[in-house]
């Protein structure tokens, strides 16, 4: 764990000088993904189980996958309008502020999601297969939600025609937020695996702590919030589950 949480302030000391230099605040967000790669990859070598490749395999293939989703439509772009506001609104302090509140804030989440998969990788081998299987089982489920969800909204946000129109079809036709979703889902996963690799359970913690950002702080909030402004919505949301889905 140690080791873990020294290459982890490392890794934010690193972004938190290359943004202020550059004063682009906004590609912190390609840090998350790849954030969890770093941490299970030291884990992984830290440990040297074998049957830990699994997990890193499976961490590394979101994180990168989520990294490259983020950083194609953000690198090149002006500051997101997030890190705008709070240049506005911290003034002279944010500079220090922004040490704590989005770089500091963020390792200390990444850290707690993070134990969804950290105990599990100290072990060396399978406990309970039924649950190790089932995490695995959870964790494709929830991977395919988000990229399945994401490339149709890629499809529909591509169409000159669909511009000023809500996604509605395929996964958008069952949860309005396929993708928040299926994170929950993966991380779910994880979680079980490792229980499945008998750890205690505070796995648990780091799954439940996703679910309730990409739920209730960051993530389907924010996006209520802007698709709310889309003509239908109120008819979309009536038939439509805000995250879990309905299934036709």
């Amino acid at each position: 764990m140690e080791t873990v949480i020294i290459a982890l302030s490392i890794y934010f000391f690193l972004w938190f000088v290359v943004l202020t230099l550059i004063k682009n605040a906004g590609y912190i967000d390609i840090a998350w993904g790849l954030g969890f790669v770093l941490i299970a990859w030291v884990a992984q070598l830290t440990y040297n189980h074998p049957i830990g490749w699994v997990i890193v395999a499976l961490v590394s293939m979101w994180g990168l996958r989520l990294a490259y989703h983020i950083g194609k439509r953000n690198i090149g772009k002006p500051e997101d309008f997030r890190y705008q506001n709070f240049r506005r609104e911290w003034g002279k302090n944010y500079f220090v502020r922004s040490i704590f509140q989005i770089y500091l804030l963020q390792g200390v989440l990444m850290f707690i999601v993070s134990l969804s998969f950290l105990e599990g990788l100290s072990k060396d081998h399978i406990h309970t297969p039924i649950l190790y299987a089932l995490g695995l089982l959870l964790f494709v489920i929830g991977y395919g939600f988000e990229v399945i969800g994401d490339a149709q909204l890629r499809a529909h946000t591509s169409n000159p025609s669909n511009k000023g129109k809500l996604m509605k079809t395929g996964l958008w036709s069952m949860t309005r937020h396929p993708n928040y979703f299926g994170e929950s889902v993966l991380w779910s996963g994880l979680a079980l695996m490792s229980l499945g690799l008998n750890t205690s359970f505070v796995p648990i913690l780091g799954a439940l702590t996703i679910t309730i950002l990409v739920r209730y702080v960051s993530g389907v909030p924010l996006l209520e919030t802007r698709m709310k402004k889309y003509e239908g919505f109120e008819e979309y949301a009536k038939d439509v589950p805000i995250f879990f889905p309905k299934i036709k």
